[in-house]
């Protein structure tokens, strides 16, 4: 019998079409003999069951379920491809998982923990995992444009704590700047940090549960156009992604043991795409993603291609380990 799978995208942040476009990409690989697909939008004024002819109809939000030509559909499981709040950030995570729903993303703790850069640095600090020198600021708190220098120097990256696609995040390379960088950041989230900059070569890693073992898959350099990895950079053409990447083979043992200790020590489950960059042959960690692109384009999926596994093999695996 065909398992009713609820493919859930949009979110409420400025990420949320990008995560239309993974959602998308997730219902046209997955394997309609095996599975009933059903297009769900979460967003800000409305949750609904988008068919196929664009009619949509509400999500009963009370147990999570459709009605579908008279008949109620529940959901054996639910692939999130939602980038940012509420998919990445643990409210979903909690909401299905007090419902008895399966999903394929990291448990409630763990994508609340990730997508606080702040706390996963920390979290993750005292078990060796390197990472910037960095300044925190909340709204509201006044700011010291000579302390913060002086602690993390020049040039420097502010970014908004809580937010992903480089949405927030400016390279500051005089005081000058500074100010109006920190305004940005508090476009997007209430809580910001600003991190020492790294002079290296970018790498992105991405860690799954394939099969029911942890994999790390081949690891992709990034070459921007621009002064960083910015949102130019990552959905506009402005760099170069390139899978294996051009770094030594110590550097690659050290960074894949890096990355596989990060997912294991977080207790991750699911989908895990972390960055970072080398600093005298050493990875420092940048971020945790728990929700990455899923579009042929995207990062993570490059690297499974690159490890022989298709975007319907990576997406029928993640419904079958949510589901054990």
């Amino acid at each position: 019998m065909k398992k009713n799978i609820g493919v859930v995208m949009g979110g409420y942040s400025s990420e949320y079409k990008i995560s239309l476009k993974s959602g998308d990409v997730v219902c046209q690989h997955l394997d309609p003999e095996k599975y009933n697909i059903y297009r769900i939008h979460i967003l800000k004024d409305k949750w609904v069951h988008v068919m196929e002819n664009g009619t949509e109809t509400p999500i009963n939000k009370g147990n999570f379920t459709i009605e579908v030509e008279g008949k109620t559909i529940s959901f054996d499981c639910i692939f999130n491809a939602i980038h940012g709040t509420p998919g990445e950030d643990g409210y979903l995570q909690g909401y299905l998982e007090l419902l008895g729903i399966p999903h394929t993303s990291c448990p409630m703790y763990q994508a609340g923990l990730t997508f606080n850069k702040r706390d996963c640095l920390a979290a993750l600090k005292p078990f060796g995992i390197k990472c910037a020198t960095s300044y925190y600021i909340n709204k509201g708190q006044a700011i010291n444009g000579e302390e913060i220098i002086k602690k993390v120097g020049l040039p420097c990256f502010v970014k908004a704590n809580k937010a992903g696609s480089s949405f927030g995040i400016s390279k500051v390379n005089s005081e000058d700047q500074l100010l109006p960088a920190i305004e940005n950041s508090f476009k997007e989230d209430d809580e910001i940090i600003i991190e020492s900059f790294l002079d290296g070569t970018e790498v992105s890693v991405g860690v799954i549960t394939y099969n029911g073992e942890v994999t790390v898959l081949p690891i992709t350099e990034i070459v921007s156009e621009n002064d960083f990895f910015d949102y130019e950079a990552k959905y506009q053409g402005k760099s170069q992604e390139i899978t294996p990447a051009r770094i030594s083979e110590e550097m690659t043992n050290k960074v894949t043991e890096v990355a596989k200790k990060v997912y294991t020590t977080l207790k991750m489950k699911g989908f895990s795409r972390s960055e970072y960059i080398f600093v005298d042959g050493e990875p420092y960690l940048l971020e945790v993603n728990t929700i990455p692109g899923m579009t042929a384009e995207s990062i993570l999926p490059q690297q499974a291609a690159k490890a022989g596994i298709s975007l319907s093999e990576l997406f029928d695996n993640a419904i079958e380990e949510a589901l054990k």
